[in-house]
Order: structure tokens, then C-alpha cells, then sequence
């Protein structure tokens, strides 16, 4: 299906959908845009098992199609530190395994282009003030110092890797911004060019955000992303497509926040879970590519694989708007027109099914207080957050007394100085994360009420911890030319970093007085965010509330200090009259908006600020590394450390055995997230890993986070499962990471019963309820378990990639059938379980389990395997993805 076509008097060499069309007589032109990126994905490979798939996908969602597994290649990987991070401590302990094995450890290299984007360390440490940013940038410095040699290291020493040094932007703003090609060409070895659409993996969930340009890629497990680094296909189920018609546009005051928020809400209960999700209709040339930014971002939110805008004119302008070149903007144009990848509004694709939805009906709203599909409209969360209070404890509520709410404390501080604070208090109000931070409008939006506001008198409370953390130095550059800055800054929103930061749970401390009011009166108080995300106990531990909202939403919220405000009918403040200042008084207009966009939003501002990206860092063009082909592991690092998953591998696999004699971990309950799994944030000084980092020398200030240390599997191993909102039934009520040692019947950390069960070479189970491991694409949440010796996890219902990482580190996920669970079954978690799995075993087969209980009772019921495909059972047989790599890699080289 090769075919040739001319661009500026070059030829290039492409795969043509139109020509496969024609050839098996089918019409390419009734596939959703993203099935034709795949399918010319896999087209291209001209493999005995591509050609197979080619034939199905031509024949998508019509009758009698069968599902298959599609051998994904994507054409890059994107990473960011932290769990990026990790992934190249893996790459690096491969060479070395290599070597060991007596071969050229060279033979680890990525074959395909990878960017490392270093966005997630930086820390709210400093907030409020001018010296933020710089303090921040220096702490940060200080304490990845050892971090960051080793990325250096790997630039140096790994073929196709590059990496974006810190407080350049976040990652899927720099990717959306500048690294996203969009149409990629490559010159094969004869000298021909080649033509072909430019999709990515990578390692973190909101790698979505980029499906905005029409670029296909989705957030995988870092473990994932190293397989595909090193040439193997991501596999995938052939994916069902839901469509979104979209009709109308925004309306005063609703912004692609809004709209973002209510498509979680509304794809959730949709269950669009391991479905991709297509835009289309009127509605889209309404949506800037800022505004579908926003939407993409989100798709790990409503639960979808991606949430794709195919190509079209609005795309080319944005293309020319954020500085690439007219030569690449014409191959683009050309190239997608021609191959059937240019949006056609006359034609509607045949999707699996359709959801429509008038952007004139999407009102300002938020989400909380615990779950992002939570969907609250803004005039609605004050009676909300008073329901929550007193509903049962779970997603939705905190299981207190009603006179919870008028509860009030008084804040010492260290001046002298007292402030009341009471139940509801916004303690954090953050514009932070890749979600809207890449919206020019949305940004502009909250600057200019923060001008309104400052001029009207108004002012935040002490005890609120504002912050700034723009997705690029681009957002930076036109508040400082639209004269906002200052505004933002008297409120207190002075630029911090440009990173996830208080998104990914790196809020930094509280005032002192602050937490501890909070922790001496067991205080509810509530943070808002611009984020993306928001389960309870991830922005800060102090915190068991949160609130996702729009930036100048956020800035509302700061100025009334208390999430008890119904926004849309009570006063902010006063001015200096004593006449009420509502929201809608400082509410810029759409119309004042566009104004300042046209004025200051320019394409110069992207050239300039991408033109360095790689060196424009000081302190990061000082880090000294000397090359070397294989990393020198420093044994008494805390932060970088060579992983066991290499230990007595053999060549030989063993073939898949029954599991016997399993005790139960952790029975846990509904959503359980990848942060509870495997937390991000500060590492507690009484903590599994605090006791390890504090026998090892490691100061109590110097501890870092969670997700700095994701190199050394000594730390992240003691994490997991440690959140302290874990609510893990064996721990007799004790909230936090804790479990039941059975044999003596004593409560111990989880980290500690796991050893003990791994001294007496007992093996490990997990029980859970629906969407287990929901939440970021988080590698260690499943290397962590497998690690504590866990070998399977039973659930109701699995999010796909944590479902996915499970069987790439060799953990076997078992889902119990339709209408049961564990409580439904009987099981208590104190029995000894036995599963008959083995080395025959299919996707999605159905096994027995056997559960006798302390008093001989059995309790005999079947689950599913969930196995997608051959591939993924190779995966397990081989106790891990990259053992298999690994065994492929030393066979090669012997033969």
C-alpha cells in the first residue's frame, strides 16, 4: 500500500489508506479518525501478524468482526521524571544485566525517539512572595541533585533521548506547545523519506492531553513504555469508539473547564472504561485547540484510553499560531488530506455509539470532594459540601455529626497574631497542572478577576496557601505583558515553579499554625485546584477535601475562604462602602478576554521560549556526569539503586503453575486508586520507608517525596500500600497502611506482614471492589506489590492501565463474576486461597478458587483471568515484561 507524494518539489514516501480501501473494496472514509491513525499504524509494519490485524480493523464495528489484539507501535515516548524516572533506572539495570550475561550491554538502547521532561519534582515549599520561584528551583536542585545527575548520565549515554531540564513547563504542555510533530518524517536507510502520523505512549496518565492536536497517545505504565522503547508493540484490544456530537457553544461564563469536568461526570456513567472517545460535530469549530486540550487531558478522568479531535483547519492554525514552521505546517495539510486524516463535517464516522452534547448547556461547575467525576454545579457545592459532611464515609462523604459544620478553631501564629478558621476552610487554592494551564483564555480569564478583584479592595486569608504554577514560561510571559501579574501577586498567586506541583500532591507544608489547628482539632478543611485530580489525601495530608475548578474559580475560592460559599448568590467581601462584592462584580467578560488574547497572546512568545528549551537551565547545564556505558551504582543511594527484577533469571521459563496456599494482604474496598496504591507526597518520619531513609542517614527535611525516590526500590517498596487514607479491613478499623499478620493474628504495617509472609514463602492476594487502581498511570503501584510478594489481586472491576501493569510485573488480576464480590462470597480476608490456573490458560478464561477459612469452611467461586491477549499471558508466564525483553534480547544474541 505504499504510495508517493509531492511536497515542495520533494517526494515523500507514505502508507495510503485510500489504496487499502480500494484494494479490499471497503470505505475507509466510515472508520472514526483514530481507527485510520491505527490502522496505518499497523499497516506499516507489513508483518505476517500486522497484515491479519489490517484485515479486521478495515472491517471495524461491522457484523461478525471479532476482536483482536492490535500491535501498537507507537513513534515515540514520553516520559516524565517520575515515573519516567524509574524507567531508565530499569533501562540502565537491563545494560547491566546484559553485561552480566556476557554481552554488549550497547544492545539497550531506545529505537525510538524519547523525551524525558523533568516537571514533577518541584515542591510548593515557598508560596506568596516574589523569591517563590527562585527558593523553590533551589530546593528542588538540592534535593534531586543526585536525581538529575543520573538523567544527565543517561542523555549522554542512551541513543533517541533527550531531556527537557527542569522549570522549563509541565510535560504535556511542552509536548502540546513544541515536541508534537503531528505528521512524522523519517528517512529510512536507503535514503527514502517517509511519511506517517505521529502517535506516542507515555508514562503518565494525562499523555492524553496531546489526542487535542489529532495526535494519538495514551498514558501507559513506565514498565510499558520501556517495551516499547525497545521495539515492542504496546497491544491493545480493538477498541470500541464512543462519538461526541457536539453542538453550539460556550455560553457567559462556562469555560472548557466546565466542559471537561461535565464529560467526566457524564463518560462515567457511560462506563467509556478501555474505550477510546472521538469528537466531532458542529460544536468543534467552537473549541480552540486550548479548549480541547482541557478535554483530552482529562480522558484517565472519564475513563477512557483517549479522547481524540481529529486534524482539521483549527488545528493547522494553532500549528502556525505556536511557532512551527511553514514547511512542516504544509507537509502536514498535504499529508492528512491526502491519506483520509483531515476532519470532513459532511461525513459522520461510524462509531460504536454516539453521546451528543450542546455546549450552551454546560454551566461554571466543580468536582468534589473526593472523586473527579463527582460533577458539582458551582451554585450547588456549598449544599454539597454540608451533605458531604454527614454522609456515610466513603466517595461521597466523611461519615460525621451534624454539628460538624459550624465548628471553628482559632490559628496562633507565630507573630502573635490569631484568624479563625472553620470546617470548610480553603486552606490551598492552587492554578496548577497541565489540565488548564495550557489555556491562554482560561488563564487570562483568571488574571483579569484577580485585576477586578484587587481594585474592588478584595483580599485571601492568612491561612490560605495560594500558588501559581504555570504549564509553561509562555503563560508567564503574557500575564507579565498584559500587566496581570501584579494582580495575581497581591492576592498571593505569585509564580512558584513550572510544574504538576500541587496537582501531583507536591503542595508543600502548610503555614505551622496552620496544621496544626487542623491535626489538634481534627479540622475538615477543603483545598481547590486547577488540577486534574483530587482523591482524598492526595494534594496534602492535612486536607480531606478537594475541589477541582477553573483558575479564576480558584481565585474566588481564595478570596472567600471557605468551600461554605454559594458563589453565585453570597457577597466575596465588602468594599471599603461596606457594599457586598459578588462574584458576577469581578467576573471579566468573554469579549474582555479575546482582547487581551489578540493583544498578548503571540506566536513570537512560543519561538522565544522554545528556542533554549533544551539549555535554557543554568543549574542544570553545571550538572558534571562523565560517560560511561553502564550507570556505577552507588550502594548506599537512597535515591538511585539497581532493582532486584533481574536476580536468578534463567533463560528457561517455567511454565504457569496452580497458586497455592495464598494469604490475603489487604481487603480493600470501591476505587482504590494508584495513590493509595503507591503515594506521591511527603514520606511520614514513622513510616515503613521514614524508619528506612532515617537508619540510612537520610535527615527527616531531606526526605523528598515518594516520587523523587521511585529509583530506589528499598523506599518505594515500604510505600506501598502506606497512604494514610488506606482503609484496608484486615487492620481492625486503623486507618493507614496496616494489615493483620494471620499467623499470630497481630496488626503490623503491610510492609512489615509481607515480609513475614515472604520468610515463610507465603504468597500473596489482594481483595478489592470496582476500579481498582483508578487514578494515574502509576508503574509502581504494581511494582510495589509485587515486590511486597503479592501474586494476584481479585476485583470487581479494573481501570486498564493499572490492570495492564499488574501482568507486566507479573501479578496475576483475577475479576470476580458479574453480581459477586468478596463480601457477596462470604470472604473475610482471613482465608487461605488456592487458584487453579495453568500454563494452558486463555484471555478472559474462567478459573475455580478455593477459600478455606480459619475454621475449615471452604468457599468455592470462579473469576476471569483478565488476560486480553496471548501477548499479556507471555507477559506473566515470564514473571514480567521486561524478564521477557530481557530472555528476547540474550536469545537473539546467542543465535
Amino acid at each position: 500500500m505504499k504510495r508517493t507524494i509531492i511536497i515542495q518539489n520533494k517526494e515523500y514516501n507514505y502508507f495510503s489508506l485510500k489504496a487499502l480501501g480500494e484494494k479490499n473494496n471497503a470505505d475507509i472514509s466510515r472508520l472514526p479518525y483514530s481507527i485510520r491513525v491505527l490502522l496505518e499504524n499497523v499497516l506499516r509494519q507489513e508483518t505476517e501478524e500486522s497484515d491479519e490485524v489490517v484485515q479486521q480493523l478495515v472491517n471495524w464495528n461491522l457484523p461478525n468482526t471479532k476482536k483482536i489484539e492490535i500491535p501498537f507501535k507507537p513513534g515515540r515516548v514520553i516520559l516524565q521524571d517520575l515515573t519516567g524516572g524509574a524507567a531508565i533506572v530499569d533501562l540502565a539495570s537491563l545494560r547491566k544485566a546484559v553485561k552480566d550475561f556476557g554481552f554488549d550491554p550497547n544492545s539497550i538502547n531506545p529505537e525510538i525517539p524519547v523525551d524525558l521532561v523533568i516537571d514533577h519534582s518541584v515542591q510548593v515549599d515557598y508560596a506568596g512572595s516574589k523569591i517563590a520561584f527562585q527558593k523553590n528551583e533551589e530546593l528542588e536542585f538540592k534535593r534531586n541533585m543526585e536525581r538529575y545527575s543520573f538523567f544527565k548520565w543517561a542523555e549522554q549515554s542512551f541513543d533517541s533521548f533527550r531531556v527537557v531540564p527542569p522549570a522549563t513547563g509541565i510535560v504535556h504542555q511542552v509536548n502540546l506547545e513544541y515536541l508534537a510533530d503531528v505528521v512524522t518524517q523519517k528517512e529510512s536507510k536507503n535514503g527514502e523519506k517517509y511519511l506517517f502520523p505521529d502517535t506516542l505512549v507515555g508514562t503518565d496518565s494525562h499523555t492524553t492531553m496531546i489526542n487535542a492536536l489529532g495526535v494519538l497517545g495514551w498514558g501507559v505504565g513506565g514498565i510499558e513504555a520501556e517495551a516499547g522503547m525497545l521495539g515492542q508493540p504496546c497491544y491493545l484490544s480493538t477498541p470500541e469508539v464512543v462519538g461526541i456530537r457536539l453542538k453550539g457553544k460556550f455560553r457567559r461564563g462556562a469555560t472548557a473547564t466546565d466542559l471537561a469536568l461535565t464529560l467526566t461526570h457524564l463518560l462515567r456513567e457511560k462506563n467509556v472504561v478501555g474505550k477510546f472517545v472521538e469528537y466531532f460535530g458542529e460544536g468543534l469549530e467552537n473549541l480552540t485547540i486550548s479548549d480541547r486540550s482541557v478535554v483530552a487531558n482529562m480522558a484517565p478522568e472519564y475513563g477512557a484510553t483517549c479522547g481524540f479531535f481529529p486534524i482539521d483547519q483549527e488545528t493547522l492554525n494553532y500549528l502556525e499560531f505556536s511557532g512551527r514552521s511553514e514547511k512542516q505546517r504544509m507537509i502536514i495539510e498535504a499529508y492528512v488530506k491526502e491519506n483520509q486524516l483531515y476532519y470532513d463535517p459532511n461525513k459522520e464516522a461510524d462509531y460504536s455509539d454516539v453521546i451528543e452534547l450542546n455546549l450552551d448547556e454546560i454551566e461554571p461547575s466543580l468536582a468534589g470532594p473526593k472523586r473527579p467525576q463527582d460533577l458539582v454545579p458551582l451554585s450547588k457545592v456549598k449544599q454539597g459540601f454540608i451533605d458531604s459532611l454527614t454522609l456515610p464515609n466513603g466517595n461521597s462523604g466523611y461519615g460525621l455529626q451534624p454539628e460538624e459544620e459550624r465548628k471553628q478553631a482559632i490559628i496562633h501564629y507565630e507573630d502573635g497574631t490569631q484568624e479563625v478558621i472553620e470546617t470548610g476552610a480553603v486552606v490551598i487554592a492552587a492554578i496548577t497542572s497541565c489540565t488548564n494551564t495550557s489555556n491562554p483564555f482560561i488563564m487570562l480569564s483568571a488574571g483579569l478577576l484577580a485585576k477586578k478583584a484587587v481594585e474592588k479592595g478584595l483580599s485571601v486569608k492568612r491561612y490560605v496557601k495560594t500558588s501559581l504554577s504555570p504549564g509553561s514560561k509562555v503563560a508567564t510571559r503574557y500575564f507579565e505583558n498584559a500587566d496581570l501579574l501584579y494582580y495575581l501577586e497581591k492576592l498571593g498567586f505569585d509564580i512558584t515553579g513550572y510544574g504538576c506541583m500541587t496537582c501531583v500532591g507536591n503542595s508543600g507544608p502548610l503555614n505551622d499554625g496552620v496544621s496544626k489547628v487542623i491535626q489538634d482539632e481534627n479540622l475538615l478543611v477543603s483545598a481547590v485546584l486547577s488540577g486534574n485530580r483530587n482523591f482524598e489525601g492526595r494534594v496534602h495530608a492535612d486536607v480531606k477535601a478537594g475541589y477541582l475548578a477553573a483558575p479564576h474559580l480558584v481565585i474566588a475560592y481564595a478570596i472567600a475562604g471557605n468551600i461554605k460559599i454559594d458563589l453565585t448568590t453570597e457577597p466575596l467581601g465588602y468594599d471599603e462602602n461596606n457594599s457586598p462584592i459578588y462574584l458576577g462584580d469581578i467576573m471579566p467578560s468573554n469579549e474582555e478576554v479575546e482582547q487581551l488574547m489578540n493583544k498578548y497572546v503571540k506566536t513570537d512568545l512560543y519561538k522565544e521560549e522554545y528556542e533554549s528549551v533544551f539549555n535554557s537551565n543554568q543549574h542544570w547545564n553545571e550538572i558534571e556526569t562523565k560517560y560511561s556505558t553502564t550507570y556505577k551504582w552507588d550502594d548506599n543511594s537512597t535515591y538511585i539503586a539497581n532493582p532486584p527484577y533481574f536476580e536468578q533469571l534463567q533463560l528457561h521459563i517455567k511454565p504457569i503453575q496452580p497458586l497455592k496456599e495464598q494469604r490475603v494482604l489487604a481487603k480493600l474496598g470501591d476505587s482504590i486508586t494508584t495513590d493509595h496504591l503507591s503515594p506521591v507526597g511527603a514520606i511520614p518520619l514513622n513510616s515503613p520507608a521514614g524508619k528506612y531513609l532515617t537508619e540510612h542517614g537520610v535527615r527527616p527535611q531531606a526526605f523528598n517525596s515518594y516520587g523523587s525516590r521511585r529509583g530506589n526500590h528499598e523506599v518505594m517498596v515500604r510505600g506501598t500500600l502506606s497512604n494514610i487514607r488506606l482503609r484496608n479491613e484486615l487492620a481492625d478499623g486503623k486507618e493507614g497502611g496496616y494489615t493483620t499478620y494471620f499467623p499470630t493474628d497481630k496488626i503490623l504495617s503491610i510492609f512489615d506482614a509481607s515480609q513475614k509472609y515472604i520468610e515463610d514463602n507465603v504468597g500473596l492476594v489482594i481483595l478489592a471492589g470496582e476500579d481498582y487502581g483508578m487514578g494515574s498511570s502509576r508503574d509502581w503501584a504494581a511494582k510495589g506489590v509485587r515486590l511486597l510478594g503479592v501474586n494476584t489481586v481479585i476485583a470487581k472491576s479494573f481501570e486498564r492501565i493499572h490492570r495492564s501493569n499488574l501482568l507486566m510485573m507479573g501479578v496475576l488480576p483475577l475479576q470476580f463474576l458479574d453480581g459477586e464480590d468478596a463480601n457477596s462470597l462470604g470472604l473475610t480476608g482471613n482465608e487461605i486461597f488456592d487458584f487453579e490456573i495453568d500454563n494452558t490458560v486463555q484471555p478472559n478464561e474462567i478459573i475455580n478458587v478455593l477459600a478455606t477459612s480459619q475454621d475449615g469452611a471452604k468457599i468455592t467461586f470462579k473469576v476471569c483471568a483478565r488476560f486480553e491477549s496471548q501477548t499479556e499471558i507471555d507477559y506473566y508466564r515470564n514473571r514480567g515484561i521486561l524478564q521477557m525483553v530481557l530472555r528476547n534480547k540474550l536469545r537473539l544474541k546467542e543465535n
